[in-house]
């Protein structure tokens, strides 16, 4: 077992020798021997951290973990282990921002890595400091756009994940602001009734891509639409899929939004997760939250402030778009270690990984006749089927199987009454997929 820990054998000795103790064993010596493990782990000479994970989590019979392929917002990707490493040291203990900027300079500066992370990956000039989630950060980015362009009314594509519109319905009806609903055409948003929403009240519109049914969609020439009439373009994305995508900045969006939970965040549940918020400069004091920059003290040397903080606590009241006075600073942290661990090539990787792993299987689900493409259109790690088999049948002997997928999107509208959602990551093998297939081939 001791070819999977990373310490050497004077790396032991050292920790035996400060610690005053002739044996690892000796810290166990409070332990009842019945408890304790005497013999040698029967696993193969060589396996990853997830093969590792995966074995001895086979090993309990009780609270199996189920097999992750629906999406809809949460991914279940990958997890460094050295995440939690250096999430739980000494100096990160505190989930929340100290007031005091000059007795908090390494919460700081992570803060300030992270908010240069989010501007390469979504193209925009400043990022804020975070969000509670992704679909708070659209509501927020929509108040942003009234703000900016002194109108009242919000365009929302309706291919944006229902959730998401559900908040910022709410959010909208608190302000006094109005919305409009834009439709969809073949499972993304339609040019042409945009056009006929377009009017002297519109301050923005907001979409997403990849969107709910998890479609990529193409913006040439819609900022300039929008543009023309003074209205805002809002694009809320997947910031894992930023990685090969189009950035919203090159879509020529005015703000970028979403949500970082796939940035290797556990689905715990459905959260905590972490929203992202970034705008181009001429409308940075538009934008709720934290900034945090850097300058130098009086010796020179590199030091971290809180740069802007555009709420009502700072600014007149009558000027705040928000009462946002926070951020999720424990989840930044987590977002800027995953992507300094990744970088640029493991995001393109893991978007790679999760493109072959996805349409391996709609492929071999289109194969068994039970499946058919609605939309015909390109995807990248999640697509959206429709079939004829109950979906209740679907999930059930799905469940039995351990597996966690095809999720029905009936529950959303009427209009998706056959409608299912399958999502893939980097994670899924080629066995796991190939048990859902047999599952899904065996249902009529």
């Amino acid at each position: 077992m001791f070819k999977y820990f990373p310490h050497t054998k004077d790396d032991i000795e050292l920790m035996l020798k400060e610690l005053n103790i002739s044996s690892i064993d000796e810290l166990f010596h409070s332990v009842p021997k019945e408890v304790l493990l005497d013999k040698e782990y029967e696993i193969a000479s060589s396996m990853s951290e997830q093969e590792v994970r995966a074995y001895f989590k086979a090993l309990s019979e009780e609270n199996q973990e189920l097999v992750i392929f629906s999406g809809l917002g949460l991914y279940d990707h990958y997890t460094p282990s050295v995440i939690d490493a250096i999430t739980s040291r000494q100096e990160f203990l505190t989930s929340y921002t100290p007031y005091q900027p000059e007795v908090s300079q390494g919460t700081l500066q992570y803060i300030f890595e992270y908010q240069s992370m989010i501007q390469t990956l979504t193209g925009m000039d400043v990022s804020n400091a975070s969000m509670y989630d992704g679909t708070t950060a659209a509501a927020e980015a929509c108040f942003m756009a009234c703000s900016i362009a002194k109108r009242n009314k919000i365009l929302i594509s309706s291919t944006l994940n229902p959730n998401t519109i559900q908040v910022i319905k709410t959010y909208l009806k608190f302000k006094g602001h109005e919305y409009e609903i834009v439709p969809a055409k073949n499972g993304v948003l339609d040019r042409e009734a945009l056009e006929a929403y377009l009017d002297k009240d519109t301050a923005g519109l907001i979409v997403q891509s990849p969107n709910f049914f998890g479609l990529i969609e193409h913006y040439d020439g819609l900022a300039d639409l929008l543009h023309e009439t003074k209205a805002v373009l809002i694009q809320s994305s997947d910031i894992s899929t930023l990685g090969v995508l189009k950035s919203p900045g090159e879509n020529g969006a005015d703000i970028a939004c979403g949500d970082c939970q796939s940035l290797g965040m556990p689905l715990a549940f459905g959260g905590p997760t972490i929203g992202y918020l970034a705008t181009l400069k001429k409308h940075v004091r538009k934008m709720p939250g934290r900034i945090c920059g850097y300058t130098t003290d009086s010796s020179g040397r590199r030091s971290f402030v809180l740069t802007l903080q555009a709420r009502e606590q700072h600014i007149r009241r009558a000027k705040a778009n928000s009462n946002i006075c926070s951020n999720q600073s424990l989840l930044v942290l987590y977002s800027t270690v995953y992507l300094s661990i990744m970088g640029k090539q493991g995001i393109k990787d893991v978007n790679l990984r999760s493109y072959q792993n996805a349409h391996y299987l709609y492929d071999r689900l289109l194969k068994t006749k039970k499946f058919f493409d609605p939309f015909q259109q390109p995807f990248l790690k999640e697509f959206t089927l429709e079939t004829t088999i109950s979906h209740d049948l679907i999930k059930e002997a799905l469940w039995k199987e351990g597996i966690f997928g095809g999720f029905s999107l009936a529950q959303f509208s009427d209009d998706y009454e056959n409608l299912i959602n399958f999502a893939v990551t980097e994670k899924r093998t080629k066995e796991e997929i190939e048990k859902l297939l047999s599952v899904l081939e065996g249902l009529s």
